[in-house]
C-alpha cells in the first residue's frame, strides 16, 4: 500500500490523475516493485482552475460516490477512493463494493458510509469528534471512507 500511494503522490504532484485505480491496473515484478499501469482514463488537472471532467471514469466497484452521483469537477480524492477500496479488499479478502450497474453500486455505497458513520460516530463519540473532522482539498466521500476503512479495521 505504501508504494501505492507514493506512486499516486508522485502523479498528484505532477497534477496527474489517474482515475482507474484498481487491482488489474497494478503491476507488481519478482522484486516486490509495484508499478501502477494503464494510464489511458488519466487526465491532467489543475487544482487552481477547475475544470468539467467527465463522471465516467473509474471502473465501477472503485468508482467513488461522487462520481456515481454524476460530479464533474474533482480532484485527487478519486484516486485516493479507488486506493482506499483496494487497501479494504486486501483486509477483507474480497472486493468490498461489487456492483453490476450505477444506480445499485451508487445505493451500495452510500448505504454502507452512512450505516458505518454511523457506528463510528455512536461507538466513538466520546473519543472523536466525527463530525469536526475536515481536512482541506479532499471531498467528503473520502472522509467518510476512512471511517468506513476504520470500522473495517475493528471487525
Amino acid at each position: 500500500m505504501h508504494q501505492l500511494f507514493s506512486g499516486l503522490e508522485h502523479c498528484h504532484n505532477r497534477h496527474v490523475l489517474h482515475r482507474d485505480i484498481k487491482g488489474s491496473n497494478l503491476l507488481i515484478d519478482n522484486d516486490g516493485i509495484l508499478r501502477i499501469a494503464d494510464f489511458g482514463l488519466a487526465s491532467f488537472y489543475d487544482p487552481n482552475h477547475k475544470h468539467p471532467m467527465t463522471s465516467r471514469v473509474v471502473t465501477l466497484w472503485y468508482r467513488p460516490p461522487e462520481l456515481l452521483l454524476g460530479a464533474t469537477e474533482y480532484s485527487v480524492g478519486v484516486d485516493l477512493w479507488s486506493a482506499g477500496c483496494i487497501l479494504a479488499e486486501l483486509l477483507a479478502g474480497k472486493p468490498i463494493m461489487p456492483g453490476r450497474t450505477e444506480v445499485i453500486s451508487m445505493m451500495d455505497t452510500l448505504y454502507r458510509v452512512c450505516y458505518y458513520i454511523f457506528w463510528v460516530h455512536n461507538a466513538f463519540s466520546s473519543l472523536v469528534y466525527v463530525q469536526d473532522f475536515v481536512v482541506q482539498g479532499f471531498s467528503i466521500f473520502c472522509h467518510l471512507f476512512v471511517i468506513f476503512v476504520l470500522r473495517i479495521l475493528l471487525i
